[in-house]
């Protein structure tokens, strides 16, 4: 058995340049051992739990949508409101909520209080992100390098003959 306790995994804080995007998260499942560049089944998990806070007046990031994740909430503590395609809903304390690949989402504080939740993710490997309102896409490099692009359709022979 792995154990772990949350009060000895560091937080990881992501903070956008001018401030509207920030969190802290504690990645659990790393913490347990996972691997997340690794093909070993065994040592990658089947899903990936981290513990995350966005505080007062901040959205965790922008509207995007998974290309093959899936991923799990559970509120735990304070006010958050959600984005999906029919607009924003408020969730707070013991609200759980999912979306599947290709359901684009955004996550923010709606209240005064640090919002709380975990997320369970199955990280399957290849995904992309697309993000709707920017039209960039998140791909991952080998090393678990995220680049963002934002491109224009093309063929799909295009500048390869």
């Amino acid at each position: 058995m792995r154990k772990v306790n949350l009060d000895d995994i560091e937080w990881r804080e992501r903070q956008s340049p001018k401030g509207k995007y920030g969190r802290r998260s504690k990645d659990i499942s790393i913490a347990l051992g996972r691997e997340p560049e690794s093909l070993d089944l065994s040592k990658r998990h089947p899903f990936d739990l981290a513990l995350v806070t966005i505080p007062n007046g901040k959205s965790l990031c922008p509207y995007h949508a998974h290309s093959s994740e899936s991923e799990l909430y559970l509120v735990v503590a304070g006010r958050g409101k959600v984005r999906d395609k029919d607009g924003w809903t408020e969730v707070g304390a013991g609200d759980a909520f999912f979306f599947g690949p290709g359901e684009a989402h955004q996550l923010s504080n709606a209240g005064e209080e640090d919002f709380v939740y975990y997320v369970v993710a199955d990280n399957p490997r290849g995904d992309t992100c697309y993000y709707p309102d920017s039209g960039k896409f998140a791909v991952w490099k080998e090393g678990n390098e995220e680049v963002i692009v934002k491109g224009e359709e093309a063929d799909y022979f295009d500048g390869e003959e």
